[in-house]
């Protein structure tokens, strides 16, 4: 069984979250795409402090689909630089690690 991995990202919008996260469902490098709205980001960026709402991607994929998963959701981001930190998983249960495997190829 391949390993589960976890993207995450933060998106300027829940409708561009929704349709990122179809793409990569639809295309079959995520098996799962969960999006939390309404996050409040505090960061610096081109010299300035800015404070945005955005919303969080919490993707799950397999370890072999998480290169092409990345360069496609960079592909599709709409951020010149956009959050992309992958997360490995140590345990799954087994029958959603079938199901994330079965999702993904």
């Amino acid at each position: 069984m391949p390993d589960v991995t976890i993207v995450l990202s933060t998106l300027p919008s829940a409708d561009k979250a929704t349709e990122i996260a179809r793409v990569l469902v639809e295309e079959r490098l995520a098996a799962c795409v969960n999006l939390v709205p309404q996050i409040r980001s505090i960061y610096r960026w081109q010299g300035a402090i800015s404070d945005d709402t955005e919303t969080l991607a919490i993707i799950k994929t397999t370890a072999k689909r998480r290169k092409k998963l990345v360069k496609r959701l960079v592909e599709l981001h709409p951020y010149e630089v956009p959050e992309v930190i992958t997360l490995p998983v140590d345990d799954v249960h087994a029958p959603y690690l079938a199901w994330v495997a079965d999702s993904c190829s």
